[in-house]
């Protein structure tokens, strides 16, 4: 095993300068040729550099060199946006250490402190690093102050750097090398081919090479031609390459215990992967590795093609989606009026938007995207419960007992002066509001608990908030317990005939004002 490798991700809230920050380590490791250079290098969708945002994980291989010694470094740069903490979480489980990145002139956001439970749960060592320290905004001695009291350190133990000018990145560096621990054997190695264990994070899909596994190596090593399963399915293969991310994929002779890379399996069926499965060496008798909770779709929309003629590249489109993206979830469906479609889970309204784009984009099909909505569990007057996804299955109004709906858990920070307006917008959204604690050296800050149906926050909260505090909040929330909801379905005529894409379900007290403001869109 090799003692010089370090593994780490950087975790911070959307818009820190984490794609920034991921540049300039692959600047001073020389890691990419200066004239191949590029702006936000390891965000490579189209998508991503046209949003400013990381919608994908992407793994990379630098070579570093301190005190004569040669160290290898891989980073996994990671999503900010609360849709895609899966990805983060999913990164978290492959590394050792992980940097704790906060913008100075933002201060702790919400996001952060999620990401940050996450990586203390793992156990992981994280380095607090404060980013931006060259803007006229910064904020350093504040922030300094919310980062060494959720983290509970000395305020000399944060770094301080400038992403985009690379001050203070060289210190952060070795600091990488000091403090993230070198990969441990999770097992005491028996019987030759009893040694590999690797866990799959994440999967590619090439039409040549089939499905591709991003792995970590906890035990043993593998290389071309080795006899190896996937223990959840069961799938035997031989291996048909092995290699590293330098950053683009560079074929390696084998990966070893502690390493990141990729593995080619030549399987084309797209079913036989799954996000946190074990790779085995074939005939192992050892245990799998402990993989990742399956996300719970947030919320659910109808997607139909254009033409029922595009079914099935609709279909074969969501299938290579789901490997690139595994909290995606589908299952097929019909409507009278569209044909067949998909009924397709997502982690929120952005992730809903990513995925619409990619399908025109990557895949070349124009889907129609039936009104997102929400899961609710209905009690019928026959005593009958039923799931419901899709606003069209809603049973009438006379035929309901009672009608159970999903609610979050948020945490929000905001100014002190935007209380008011921020209460006054959560009674109207129906929410239960919890504590509230002043946040930061000077409390200008606040962070504020709260409870809300998903309905709500799926329904503009996010926007509504940052528009009632000037943009200066920041959100994050946890699917928690369903509970009764005085909800009914709105249905939309057009020459006397209802149309399913524009039925939604409501608040039976906002019915009125959201019907009159469909219906003048629509005019």
């Amino acid at each position: 095993m090799n003692n010089n490798i370090r593994n780490f991700c950087i975790i911070a809230h959307i818009d820190h300068g984490k794609s920034t920050l991921a540049d300039r380590l692959l600047e001073l490791t020389k890691s990419v040729e200066k004239r191949k250079m590029k702006e936000q290098f390891l965000d490579q969708m189209e998508l991503e550099r046209e949003r400013g945002i990381t919608i994908k994980m992407q793994p990379v291989r630098m070579e570093y060199t301190l005190n004569a010694e040669c160290y290898t470094l891989n980073l996994i740069d990671t999503p900010g946006h609360i849709d895609f903490n899966y990805e983060v979480s999913r990164s978290l489980k492959a590394v050792e250490g992980t940097i704790l990145l906060v913008d100075a002139s933002q201060g702790v956001q919400a996001q952060t402190m999620s990401n940050l439970e996450l990586a203390k749960e793992l156990g992981l060592v994280i380095i607090p690093v404060l980013n931006k320290i060259d803007s006229p905004q910064a904020m350093i001695e504040e922030t300094k102050k919310e980062i060494s009291d959720i983290l509970k350190c000395d305020k000399e133990e944060i770094l301080q750097v400038s992403a985009k000018t690379g001050e203070g990145v060289k210190e952060l560096l070795k600091k990488i090398v000091e403090r993230i621990p070198a990969p441990m054997k999770g097992i005491k190695i028996g019987l030759a081919n009893d040694s590999l264990r690797a866990l799959v994070f994440d999967f590619d899909y090439s039409p040549h090479k089939g499905i591709i596994l991003y792995v970590r190596i906890k035990d043993g090593e593998i290389k071309k031609g080795d006899k190896v399963i996937l223990a959840q399915s069961s799938t035997e293969f031989s291996v048909g390459e092995t290699g590293v991310f330098v950053p683009l994929k560079e074929e390696t002779e084998n990966l070893k215990t502690g390493e990141i890379g990729y593995v080619v399996t030549k399987i084309k069926e797209t079913s036989m992967a799954t996000v946190g499965d074990t790779l085995l060496s074939r005939g192992s008798k050892l245990a799998p590795l402990k993989g990742y909770k399956q996300p719970s779709p947030v919320v659910w929309a109808s997607v139909y093609p254009q033409s029922q003629d595009d079914f099935m590249a609709l279909k074969q489109a969501l299938e290579r989606l789901v490997l690139a993206d595994s909290a995606l979830s589908f299952e097929q469906e019909e409507s009278g009026i569209l044909g067949r479609g998909f009924r397709c889970g997502f982690l929120g309204m952005l992730h809903l938007e990513i995925i619409s784009e990619r399908l025109k984009r990557e895949f070349k099909v124009e889907p129609i995207v039936a009104t997102p909505s929400v899961v609710y569990k209905v009690e019928t007057k026959k005593g009958e419960m039923e799931t419901v996804y899709s606003p069209v299955l809603f049973p009438d109004y006379h035929e309901i007992s009672k009608v159970l709906e999903p609610w979050v858990e948020m945490q929000i920070i905001i100014p002190f002066d935007k209380l008011g307006d921020v209460m006054q917008l959560l009674k109207q959204k129906g929410a239960m509001i919890g504590e509230t604690d002043y946040f930061g050296e000077d409390g200008s800050r606040l962070l504020v608990k709260a409870q809300m149906p998903l309905r709500e926050m799926m329904g503009g909260f996010f926007d509504d908030l940052k528009s009632v505090t000037s943009g200066y909040a920041s959100l994050n929330y946890e699917l928690i317990d369903e509970k009764e909801g005085d909800v009914v379905k709105m249905e939309i005529l057009l020459n006397d005939e209802v149309v399913p894409a524009f039925s939604r379900i409501v608040n039976r007290r906002d019915m009125e004002r959201e019907a009159k403001k469909a219906v003048e869109k629509l005019k």
